[in-house]
């Protein structure tokens, strides 16, 4: 889940780190499977809050669907049950396969990791690494490509040894 940002500073250091976060992630990702057995592929995905059954996301695809092509009174009706129901956010994973073996990392997660510090799923607000900006207010490439570049590094770690 996407961390709770405290402050508009910490917002604007945020907006300013995920997406050079983003390309240098994928760019270390692609020489990471360049030098591994694992072949990749990038999937979007829905992530759903983590109690949420089956019957519930099913329930909120539909009216999602049912939106597409509703009456504004009808449209109207819909959004007032979906402010009622927990609602998914958009996730990008990358799946991995080698032989058998399956595995997944979670992009954006990643991206959370390099931009935060002690970044994890259980806290719920993280701050801004701001060892990664400058003191002019701009991105250190530097410091993002190699704390990045560690970090995939350790996520094809944690992956099944053959």
């Amino acid at each position: 889940m996407p961390p709770k940002i405290t402050n508009s500073v910490a917002w604007q250091q945020a907006e300013i780190l995920m997406q050079p976060a983003f390309i240098r992630v994928i760019d270390n990702i692609r020489k990471q499977l360049d030098e591994s057995s694992w072949t990749g592929t990038y999937h979007d995905v829905l992530i759903w809050p983590p109690s949420t059954t089956d019957e519930i996301k099913a329930l909120v695809t539909e009216l999602l669907q049912a939106m597409e092509t509703a009456t504004p009174q009808e449209a109207d009706e819909i959004k007032e049950t979906l402010a009622r129901l927990p609602m998914p956010h958009p996730g990008y994973h990358l799946r991995l396969q080698r032989q058998q073996q399956e595995a997944s990392i979670d992009l954006w997660e990643l991206c959370y990791q390099v931009c935060f510090l002690e970044y994890n799923l259980e806290k719920e607000s993280a701050d801004i690494d701001t060892s990664l900006i400058d003191e002019f207010g701009e991105v250190d490439w530097l410091r993002l490509d190699a704390k990045s570049k560690e970090l995939v590094k350790e996520a094809f770690a944690k992956l099944p040894q053959d």
